[in-house]
């Protein structure tokens, strides 16, 4: 994996002051797309999820909150059950827009 070749992300995050999860809610908006409560996808480099990560550890009490990053396998497969906050036919492509 290069360090600089876009890869997907879920971010996800347990954030116990409502302050703080606002924080990071609008720096994750930023970046992704919000997929489920806690949870964002991100398409971006390995160097830019370190950056990004760097930048929420100093939104966030490591005391008592808690933020990952797993990136996702190019042959992926998913499973989901119950309700989804998006359709089944959105795709997912959180990569920045070219002028």
């Amino acid at each position: 994996m290069s360090l600089h070749r876009p890869a997907n992300w879920l971010v996800t995050y347990d954030i116990t002051c409502p302050r703080r999860l606002t924080h990071v809610f609008k720096t994750l908006k930023k970046h992704g797309v919000p997929v489920q409560y806690s949870v964002f996808h991100l398409q971006v480099s390995a160097a830019k999820i370190g950056g990004l990560m760097v930048q929420l550890s100093h939104l966030i009490d490591s005391r008592v909150d808690d933020v990952r990053a797993y990136r996702i396998p190019e042959s992926a497969w998913k499973v989901t059950l119950g309700h989804a906050i998006l359709p089944d036919d959105i795709l997912l492509d959180s990569s920045p827009e070219q002028p």
